[in-house]
């Protein structure tokens, strides 16, 4: 048994993959296993995936008959990992020198924790590298593990599933898999966290996660952003749940409710004013649903600034044009400060 089971989903990805795949085979730590997922990828991903299971055994190859999603893609990957913990990686990102060992030691020095929570570097194509800049969240001093109300700003995190080990047994035990449509990391993440017995972290940049040019999923427009109301409908669905079937925990998992709403409002006003993701023929039908959402998900007990406090007013409205209105002169502002500074 491997101490980690590295799932790589591949879709349209041929250009990055070598790079993907030698960052894992390059690794220090040698105890790991690697569940290439060619996602019905029309490209030469299959192919590559291939020839490295041709020259090294630790790597497996699943081919889908047809594009499932990055989703259903990882659940694919998990049902063959025989390895102590499971590490996501995208097939267009990389594992920086060394990370797996020291993912390894951390585990070790925190008693097999449940999950560990590690950081990560953008890397955009100009060849520039930049951190995380919510890394003071993943600071190792204090008690370890710990349980996530005792660390609640682990969830200012980047919620994907790339910046965790996770353990097996225990995503088994609990049934964790992930749904399919975009955003399928956030029903993964949150109640993976809210869940683990025992959690640590990693101060460590161990993924640099790629900043493509174009063709990145997120980067397409299309009506798919919409899926963002579907996952969070899991997320709070989840909630409930837990707490009726564990209704011990039912005070502690009701203290994250106001958290979890927060975090959902500044998702969806991400989504709507990143450039290149709504279409405009989408952009009110997205706020109409986002206002449904708003409304029925909120709850007191989230404080926030008042810049925060206004934005996620203006989505539970509706508020279209007001809420333009105030992007350009937040906008406007930044830009005469950038002047008056320079």
């Amino acid at each position: 048994m491997p101490r980690f089971s590295v799932i790589v989903p591949a879709y349209q990805v041929q250009a990055y993959l070598h790079a993907c795949l030698e960052s894992v085979l390059a690794q220090s730590y040698p105890d790991f296993e690697v569940i290439v997922v060619d996602d019905g990828s029309p490209d030469a991903c299959g192919a590559i995936a291939d020839e490295f299971a041709a020259l090294d055994p630790r790597v497996r190859v699943i081919g889908l008959p047809r594009n499932e999603g990055l989703g259903p893609a990882r659940n694919a990957g998990m049902e063959r990992a025989g390895g102590d913990y499971l590490v996501f990686l995208d097939g267009d990102d990389t594992l920086t020198p060394h990370a797996l060992r020291g993912i390894a030691d951390r585990i070790k020095e925190t008693g097999e924790p449940d999950v560990l929570v590690y950081d990560y570097a953008r890397t955009y194509w100009t060849g520039e590298t930049v951190r995380n800049q919510a890394a003071a969240h993943l600071t190792e001093q204090g008690p370890a593990p710990f349980r996530l109300a005792d660390r609640p700003g682990l969830l200012k995190l980047l919620m994907v599933a790339w910046n965790k080990a996770v353990r097996r047994e225990f995503a088994v035990r609990e049934g964790f898999a992930f749904p399919p449509g975009y955003y399928e990391d956030t029903p993964w993440t949150y109640p993976v966290l809210m869940t683990a017995g025992s959690v640590a972290t990693l101060d460590r940049v161990c993924v640099h996660y790629r900043q493509r040019l174009r063709g990145s999923i997120l980067g397409t427009p299309g009506e798919r952003h919409l899926d963002v109301f579907t996952q969070y409908d899991r997320v709070f669905a989840f909630l409930d749940a837990r707490m009726e079937t564990h209704p011990e925990s039912r005070k502690e998992l009701a203290r994250w409710r106001p958290l979890l709403y927060r975090r959902m409002a500044d998702h969806l006003t991400t989504v709507y004013t990143r450039p290149g993701r709504l279409p405009r023929s989408l952009r009110a039908e997205f706020l109409r649903r986002a206002r449904v959402h708003c409304r029925r998900y909120r709850v007191p007990g989230a404080p926030a600034p008042l810049p925060v406090r206004l934005r996620h007013a203006l989505l539970r409205l509706g508020l279209r044009r007001t809420y333009g209105a105030l992007r350009l002169a937040s906008a406007l502002r930044r830009g005469t400060a950038g002047v008056a500074a320079g």
